[in-house]
This record gives structure tokens, C-alpha cells and sequence, in this order.
């Protein structure tokens, strides 16, 4: 599921964006980030194109790099620390975290992100990510079917339980940094 999901669904994203702005030189030159915090400076007439693909890029390349074959457990450290005092134990988190995901109606993605110095569960429908709101995302989901469904099927609260099992806290850590 993972491979086909990566080879088609992200690559496909990757190559609509660049078809989006392939004649737009200043955009080109922005990062993926910065291209999607400023969507309300891309020209209009493929606005939605680089919303959808650019969302879809960034979204799936937050998710890849937050997975490891040595992942799952708790977070230690710092992000322990702000779990516990922004959102209440770990256990509380993933089920806040659970909700927000098993909760989006369609397609989309349920997230940990920073908004100012405080944690917070947020979830997108589509491809929009939270930083074209001005939040910083440290934790992606993707709960569209394609990452699910050759597997889970219906069941998306059993992908999300599987998941924690390989999300990487390490990298977490390093985005909350």
C-alpha cells in the first residue's frame, strides 16, 4: 500500500505542482513551505492547482519522513513534556489525535502542530495543510483511502492504532525544535 502510494499518489502530486507553476519563475524558486503559506500571492488562474498538488507534496513528505521501521512507543523529552502540559497525558493525545482523524468526513489529514508556543490537534479536508493557516505542522496523518484501504479497507481506526506503531518521535521532536 505504502509503495503504491508513494510511487503514484505523491509522485503524481509532485509532477501537477510543477506542471502548476512551470511558468511562473518566482514561484519555482520558493520552498515547498513558503509556497504554501503564501498561497494568496499565486496567481490566481492555478491557485487551486497548487493548493491541491503543493498540499498534497508537502502533506506526504511530512508524513513519509515521520515513520520509521524503529518507530512507535512515546515521545521522550521536550515534546513529552508538551504533550503533557498543552494536550493532558499521552493516552489523551492519541485519542484526541484518533478523534481528530477518524472524525474527518471524506478525505484529508488529522495533525499535531504548534500555534505559537502551544500543541494543538487540528485536521484538513484535501490536501490543505495547516501552515497556509499560519500553524506550524510537526505530525501529519494522511486519511485519505488510498493509504489505508488495499490493507484496512473500511477500518480506518485500525490504520490509525497501526500507524502509531511506526510514527518516528525523533523527527517529531526535531520539527517541534
Amino acid at each position: 500500500t505504502m509503495e503504491i502510494h508513494y510511487t503514484k499518489h505523491h509522485q503524481g502530486y509532485v509532477n501537477k505542482l510543477n506542471k502548476a507553476i512551470e511558468n511562473e519563475k518566482g514561484l519555482q524558486d520558493m520552498t515547498i513551505e513558503d509556497l504554501m503559506a503564501s498561497l494568496d500571492k499565486v496567481p490566481e488562474s492555478i491557485r487551486t492547482a497548487v493548493r491541491n498538488n503543493g498540499g498534497g507534496h508537502l502533506n506526504h513528505s511530512l508524513f513519509w519522513e515521520s515513520m520509521s521501521a524503529n518507530g512507535g512507543g512515546e515521545p521522550t523529552g521536550h515534546l513529552m513534556e508538551k504533550i503533557k502540559s498543552d494536550i493532558g497525558s499521552f493516552e489523551e493525545f492519541k485519542d484526541e489525535f484518533k478523534k481528530a482523524a477518524t472524525g474527518r468526513f471524506g478525505s484529508g489529514w488529522a495533525w499535531l502542530v504548534m500555534d505559537g508556543d502551544k500543541l494543538k490537534i487540528t485536521s484538513t479536508p484535501n490536501q490543505d495543510n495547516p501552515i497556509s493557516d499560519g500553524l506550524k505542522p510537526i505530525l501529519g496523518l494522511d486519511v485519505w483511502e488510498h493509504a489505508y484501504y488495499l490493507k484496512y479497507q473500511n477500518l480506518r481506526g485500525d490504520y490509525i492504532d497501526a500507524w502509531f506503531n511506526v510514527v518516528d518521535w525523533n523527527k517529531v521532536e526535531e520539527r517541534l525544535k
